[in-house]
């Protein structure tokens, strides 16, 4: 492979990996949050004994994090030499505040991890609090670095040369709200449907006992309460979309036409060559009216703009497609569920429900990787919206190819790992794994 097509395999790679581990190390410190909360509240012990349980992948997953991490940072610099060049004082802020949060964050988890016999039940709930706040923040500062290449701000150009350089204004572009918001929220969905699926696997084998039965309720009850508001805030980034990115826009609803009562196509394979969507299922002005509230409102479509400044429709329609599928995947598997919960006044372990439940609990994951895969491939062929090419950031230096076939041999390493590492017995006074095996509650 050349240095480009390897550069970018390379990134793609890492950061594929790394947002899995980092998406559940921003869900689980909220997770522990409400069930350390739901102890206090009511005083029963068995939402201290679940969050006890979610300690340990919280651990792990902060430490690969870590790991994955580190590695990007040094693939920023060796892969993306000129990009850095030209955008390292402006989204330098954003990374040195992601350290502080970072620190906070795995002071905290510490805290809470080893306080088990040294602090009380009050102060265990607090230090969930900063540790979850600190986790988000980490979040959302790397994401404002994301959005400032898909809307770079805090600068102008002179000669060539940045000037004017203002590294608060580049921090608060103007993506960087809708992204951090919907991608948190993400965050929040994909871990408790991650962790859903889980205790829907152990009731499947038949282990049906009350921690099991509190611990999916909870899990979903999290993820379900956070899809709404995932839905309120994908609105609010179409819209965005379709004033600030309108080439994205017009690639991920696959429209290859300026249209007046542009349908919205669900589905389907793009073809530039014909300029249509083949197999899709057209909704007439839908797309219209879900961006611009009006039926006959003109959307812009990819013959707008020049054709070699626009995204391929082939790579980002359909990984939108999957987004918005794997939602309603979610949301049919979680109504479903608590549907049963209300009419059975119990918690529903009937074969089918579980099933759908486990059938739905990696749709997070692909939900949020399918919306990265859309924001990067919408933003093609630019690394900075505008102004910098991706083949213009890239290192000139030969080998990648070498370096990419390592890193991939370490990150799947690294999953098979965690994968072995996490149904691990603990060692904590009465338990026999993570998952739920609990000999503190009887069924």
């Amino acid at each position: 492979m050349d240095s480009l097509l390897s550069s970018r395999a390379l990134m793609g790679v890492s950061l594929a990996f790394h947002i899995i581990y980092a998406t559940i190390g921003v869900g689980l410190p909220f997770m522990l949050m409400i069930a350390e909360a739901l102890s206090l509240r009511t005083g029963d012990e068995v939402y201290h004994h679940i969050a006890r349980r979610w300690v340990r992948p919280a651990g792990v997953l902060f430490a690969i994090g870590a790991v994955s991490g580190t590695i990007l940072s040094f693939e920023l610099g060796f892969l993306w030499p000129e990009f850095m060049a030209f955008s390292g004082p402006l989204i330098g802020l954003p990374f040195w505040l992601e350290g502080f949060a970072f620190f906070t964050e795995a002071v905290f988890l510490a805290l809470y991890i080893y306080g088990e016999q040294r602090l009380s039940r009050r102060m265990l709930f607090f230090s969930t609090i900063p540790l979850t706040i600190a986790a988000a923040a980490s979040a959302a500062f790397v994401i404002s670095a994301n959005a400032w290449m898909n809307t770079p701000a805090g600068f102008s150009l002179v000669n060539g040369r940045l000037a004017d350089v203002d590294p608060l204004r580049a921090l608060a572009n103007p993506a960087w709200a809708h992204e951090a918001v919907h991608g948190t929220l993400a965050a929040y969905v994909a871990t408790g449907f991650t962790a859903a699926g889980v205790y829907a696997a152990a009731l499947l084998r038949g282990r049906i006992t009350d921690f099991n039965r509190r611990a999916l309720t909870l899990s979903l009850a999290i993820a379900g309460v956070c899809l709404p508001f995932m839905l309120i805030s994908g609105d609010w980034a179409s819209r965005f979309l379709a004033r600030h990115e309108k080439p994205k826009l017009a690639a991920m609803e696959a429209l290859f036409t300026t249209t007046r009562g542009a349908p919205l196509i669900i589905g389907g394979w793009p073809d530039p060559a014909s300029g249509k969507v083949l197999y899709g299922i057209e909704l007439p002005r839908l797309l219209s009216v879900l961006i611009h509230r009006d039926p006959d409102a003109v959307v812009e479509g990819l013959d707008a703009f020049p054709p070699h400044a626009i995204p391929d429709p082939r790579l980002v329609h359909p990984f939108f497609d999957l987004m918005v599928g794997s939602f309603f995947i979610m949301t049919a598997a979680a109504g479903w569920f608590w549907w049963l919960r209300w009419r059975r006044r119990e918690v529903p372990v009937g074969k089918w429900p579980l099933r759908g439940i486990l059938l739905a609990s990696p749709c997070g994951m692909i939900a949020l990787e399918s919306g990265w895969f859309v924001t990067e491939f919408g933003r093609q062929p630019w690394i900075v919206q505008g102004h910098m090419r991706v083949a213009e950031g890239v290192t000139p230096n030969a080998g990648i190819g070498l370096v990419f076939v390592t890193f991939l041999a370490v990150y799947v390493a690294l999953t098979l790992g965690l994968l072995w590492l996490l149904p691990r017995p603990t060692h904590e006074a009465g338990d026999s794994d993570w998952t739920g095996e609990d000999r503190h509650v009887n069924p």
